[in-house]
């Protein structure tokens, strides 16, 4: 693989999201290490992914080993198109290990069990020492989230954010209380966003990656989205992260919170921070995105709900999605409680469908490689979940279309949060809505096609009529859920007549879901 300039000692394998260059890895330029990064077709393939997320990870890795070269370290790239790539993750580093004559191998613990397995099995049966390292970037250990919930069947967030809250000392009075006497101000951000106050403007770097992209095309590697090379808005390094981490606190944490739910057509930002592809690979480290939150609320910059809400996303919400995935795995990507077997439909693909909230959520996420939670959740995953269709596929789908997506942390928030097909154990009742609840946090209910107050016909909203569906299929597992009693009560009391009209209305939808 490429002239041997010299032996090494070590080497160091530095994975596509761990590019922090805050490591103690890279506190001293050791001549006797080679750092290692590599781009392969074994992780470009595992599933079908945007062509920005390829583009940026590509983009991300080689500005980091640019970084670790101008720091004096010695840098082994191993380029998608380079004749001697393997396109194996341990075929390459066994040949690399054999060209420098290095008797060590370490790599930073990788936070996807099927890297993490590969890595491990490979190094165990291997003559020369590997060893595994921290990445020193969560807040937790592995298996800490497992620890903390022990048996419980449930393992309810709110919880652990609060034991995290008191532990690290994020928005605590002097007394030991939360401050603001609430841990939680989740029902203050509920406010549908109207026009006003005005949008921040979109201050990240803009970069020309043709080159790469033609790179990456010459290759080989199969993508789907728009690829937006010419004009590429994403950071790639550590001091972009920050300039942009910088903008979000000044000019959109104020609003967030009260914005945090809504949704506008052709707004996909709105307040969001759109910081987690840069904490993902590890750009940003969360407790300085944590501490800079606080301190803009301790500075009278932004109310503390908007701070809390924030706050909540990255030591909450994140720490125990990573949580949830290491004590699950291997075979939570294989749940399905509900028995969901439908295939996507062809819009998912191509964003062409006549449902204005379906449409633009997706679009933007084809275009963009970007939605924002509440379009995840409520538009895309609630009309997955209500329809039917295979959280497997809809896991996958997920995986490949967001930038920010790394299995630890977008399998539970597909399987467990939005398709409820772990049962229950992360979310205390499937996320569904019909139409009513779209039509209240966004503007994409008034140029749809679809009515919807109508819930049988023509013109009626698909959601509307699958909510029931879902509701009455589903009623032997779900009818004893607390949370669903009144959903279940009320359709007690729908006449019968009515019932048969709306799970005639499902049947219809759901035989024609490629055409809605």
């Amino acid at each position: 693989m490429a002239s041997q300039r010299s032996g090494a000692r070590a080497l160091r394998l530095i994975l596509g999201d761990q590019l922090n260059p805050l490591h103690s890895w890279f506190e001293h330029p050791d001549p006797g290490v080679v750092h290692v990064l590599m781009e392969v077709r074994q992780e470009t393939d595992y599933v079908l992914h945007h062509a920005q997320k390829i583009l940026a990870i590509f983009a991300a890795m080689r500005d980091f080993a640019r970084h670790l070269r101008e720091a004096g370290h010695r840098v082994r790239y191993v380029a998608i198109d380079d004749p001697s790539n393997r396109q194996d993750m341990t075929q390459n580093l066994a040949a690399l290990m054999a060209h420098y004559g290095a008797r060590e191998l370490s790599y930073q613990q990788p936070d996807e069990w099927r890297v993490s397995e590969n890595l491990r099995t490979w190094g165990a049966s291997q003559t020369f020492s590997v060893r595994e390292v921290d990445s020193e970037h969560f807040y937790t250990s592995r298996d800490e989230v497992a620890e903390f919930f022990g048996p419980r069947r449930q393992w309810l967030m709110e919880a652990f954010y609060r034991h995290m809250r008191q532990r690290h000392g994020v928005l605590m009075d002097t007394s030991g209380a939360p401050m603001g006497g609430r841990w939680n101000f989740d029902h203050d951000n509920r406010e549908p966003w109207q026009g006003t106050p005005l949008l921040p403007p979109d201050a990240r770097p803009v970069h020309d990656h043709r080159g790469l992209w033609e790179t990456v095309r010459q290759a080989g590697v199969q993508s789907f989205g728009n690829p937006q090379a010419g004009e590429f808005h994403w950071p790639l390094n550590r001091a972009q992260a920050l300039a942009w981490l910088d903008h979000f606190i000044q000019s959109a944490l104020p609003n967030f919170g009260a914005y945090e739910d809504a949704m506008s057509a052709g707004n996909p930002r709105l307040f969001h921070s759109q910081l987690s592809f840069a904490l993902n690979t590890k750009m940003l480290h969360p407790d300085e995105v944590v501490r800079q939150a606080q301190a803009a609320y301790e500075a009278g910059h932004a109310p503390l709900a908007a701070v809390e809400g924030f706050i909540r996303q990255i030591l909450g919400w994140r720490e125990y999605v990573r949580g949830v995935y290491w004590a699950h795995m291997p075979g939570y990507e294989t749940r399905n409680a509900l028995g969901h077997a439908r295939p996507l439909p062809a819009w998912f693909w191509t964003g062409q469908t006549t449902m204005r909230c379906m449409r633009d959520a997706i679009g933007n996420s084809l275009e963009n490689a970007y939605a924002h939670h509440i379009q995840r959740l409520m538009v895309i995953g609630n009309f997955a979940l209500l329809a039917g269709l295979d959280p497997g596929a809809v896991h996958q789908w997920y995986l490949g279309v967001y930038i920010d997506a790394f299995e630890w942390v977008e399998l539970p928030n597909t399987v467990g949060m939005s398709q409820f097909a772990d049962g229950g154990l992360l979310g205390t009742k499937p996320y569904v809505s019909s139409a009513s609840y779209i039509d209240r946090m966004s503007d994409y209910c008034q140029a749809c096609p679809y009515d919807r107050k109508q819930r049988t016909g023509d013109r009626a909203c698909p959601f509307n009529a699958l909510y029931w569906d879902f509701f009455a299929r589903h009623q032997p597992l779900l009818q004893d859920n607390r949370r669903l009693a009144m959903v279940y009560q009320q359709w007690r009391k729908t006449p019968e007549h009515v019932q048969t009209a709306l799970r005639d209305q499902a049947a219809l939808t759901l035989s024609r879901l490629d055409d809605l």
